[in-house]
Parts: C-alpha cells; structure tokens; sequence
C-alpha cells in the first residue's frame, strides 16, 4: 500500500509540473499566436456555458465494452444493457479470471460473482425495494467537475460527474468520516443518458485489494437489450449486502 500511495504521490506531481509547464508562459516567450487566442477563446466560452444536467440511465439501452481492474492487471469482455427499467451488466466470462453479473430487476438489486481471484463462495446476493427511478435519484445529486475529453478511437467529449456516499454525516469542519463508495461517471456531452465510462471505489469493490473497477463502453446505443435473471437468483433469499452495485 505505501508503494501504491508513493507511486499516486510521484504520479500527481508529474502531473501538476507538465500541467504548468504548459500553460503558464516563459520569461521569453512572445505574445501569443493568433491560435493560441483562439484556444484561449474557445476556453472562456465553454466555461460560460450552463451547467449540464447530470446523468440519468435510460430505460432501454445496450452496450459492450471492458472491465478493467488495474491492480489485479484484469482486463475482461463486459456488457451492459436495460429493458423497460431493469438493467443488466455482466462482466467476463466461463474462460475469464472474473465473472460476475448484476442486475436491477423488478424492483431489485442482485449480483452474483460466479469468478474472482481468491474467491470460494458464490452466492446471488439481492437487495429490495432497489430500481431504475433510485439510481437515477442518486446520480441527481452527483457533482459536476468539468467537460472533459476522453482520449481513444475515436475521442469522446464527456462530461465528468461524481457521486459518492459519506459516514457518518457532519458539517463541514474537523470531524472523522470515511469514503463509504465514490463514482466518477463520465457521460457524453450531447446526451447525458450515453454512459461512456464509470469508475466505481469503496466498499462496493471490496473483492478487489485496492477497492477500485473501471468500466469502459466502446458502444452504447438507445434500443432495447437483454436483461435476464439467472436462475440462482430466481430462488434467491434475503443475503448479505452486495459488493458491487449495478
């Protein structure tokens, strides 16, 4: 863990040193390009611009991308798709390290982990009274942190969102609270319901070392996909609360 934390520490300073160097101008330099006016226009704008509404999954959608878990250097096939309010995201596979599905389905919150390193029990674990309408409440109350761009083929222009979940609740000032479960969901720009990518860190994630998951859309259309209850979790009763969130 320290490692980790020198290495995030190395990391971020190399950031902030590039960042400054780029933008804050030399004792030579010249006055600047009609360009970099230009850029320095474009910018003004987009911050003037109103604030975006935030992100808010769609009832039926479908979409294929990866499952990323960095510190485990895991890579696997992931899926995503909704029908009439239920959602379902099923990441890896039979002949993948991981394996996993979770689902919103008639009012309920399931996952069932059928793979993960180090891991002997498979249980579908279900919470009630969890829907479509509760999740998009929640992302309502995401923060805004900026416009962002995604760089890739082909690049994505997105808005970068996040929500979390704080313990205990205080005011501000000196008081002891922990990160419960943090998102970064990064939607695009023209259309908030397209889910681009998702950062997920907490508890949530707590099969993995360092509690954090990406996942990552190639594709995400608008029409409806195959959402299907596995057969475990049909017969599934009241279990223990489940570590990822769908």
């Amino acid at each position: 863990m320290g490692r980790t934390l020198t290495r995030r520490a190395t990391a971020a300073l190399a950031g902030a040193i590039v960042i400054a160097s780029t933008v804050l101008p030399s004792a030579q330099a010249g006055p600047p390009t009609r360009d970099a006016r230009a850029s320095v226009t474009v910018a003004e704008k987009r911050s003037a611009s109103p604030m975006p509404r935030p992100p808010q999954l769609p009832r039926d959608f479908h979409g294929k991308g990866r499952w990323v878990v960095r510190d485990l250097d895991i890579t696997v096939p992931f899926t995503w798709a909704g029908r009439d309010g239920d959602s379902q995201m099923v990441a890896g596979g039979p002949q993948y390290p991981i394996w996993f599905t979770n689902l919103i389905y008639h009012g309920t919150l399931y996952t069932l982990t059928y793979k993960w390193p180090g891991l002997t029990e498979h249980p579908c674990s279900r919470i009630p009274g969890f829907d479509l309408d509760q999740l998009n409440q929640a992302l309502r109350g995401a923060r805004f942190v900026g416009r962002e761009i995604l760089q890739g083929s082909p690049d994505r222009h997105v808005n970068h969102w996040r929500a979390g979940v704080v313990l205990p609740k205080k005011p501000p000032g000196k008081f002891l609270r922990f990160p419960l479960a943090l998102g970064d969901v990064y939607v695009d720009q023209d259309n908030r319901s397209t889910f681009w990518q998702v950062l997920q860190f907490g508890v949530q994630n707590l099969y993995d070392p360092e509690l954090d998951e990406w996942l990552v859309m190639d594709t995400f259309g608008h029409r409806p996909g195959r959402v299907t209850l596995p057969r475990r979790c049909s017969a599934a009763s009241n279990g223990p609360t489940p570590h990822r969130a769908a």
